[in-house]
């Protein structure tokens, strides 16, 4: 498969797979050394604040994952409207993006509401194929 045949919900996909290292980078700048590459959960395990809430936000960035994978697939296989498609492709990335920041930044209760609108994103994307 070229790269010109990929649509743009195939691209979120890729995006957001990436979502999750960017979290860990995050969590990691400026604070984690080739020591702490030896053991590194044990350095996670360390963590407080916003490097404890990112490290979280990695983790839960990857949890979500197989699910909006596994939803823009099924949308593809049953010909599901591209268009809508990768809307609701786009609106995922971008939430999830959101619900990075929030988290990193300690706001409980938006966190929730974007990851409970991611959500119901991906649940579309299961219901807009014909």
């Amino acid at each position: 498969m070229t790269l010109s045949l990929l649509t743009v919900a195939y691209w979120c996909v890729f995006i957001a797979c990436g979502l999750p290292y960017l979290a860990a980078w995050i969590a990691k700048a400026g604070s984690f050394g080739p020591r702490d590459n030896v053991q590194p959960r044990d350095w996670a395990a360390k963590q407080s604040g916003w490097r404890a809430r990112a490290n979280s936000a990695q983790a839960n960035s990857f949890e979500g994952l197989p699910f909006f994978i596994g939803a823009v697939i099924i949308a593809h296989q049953l010909g599901a409207n591209q268009a809508r498609l990768d809307l609701l492709a786009a609106a995922y990335v971008v939430l999830r993006a959101i619900y990075i920041a929030v988290y990193i930044k300690g706001i409980g209760s938006v966190r929730s509401a974007v990851w409970a609108l991611g959500f119901v994103v991906n649940i579309a994307i299961l219901f807009i194929a014909r």
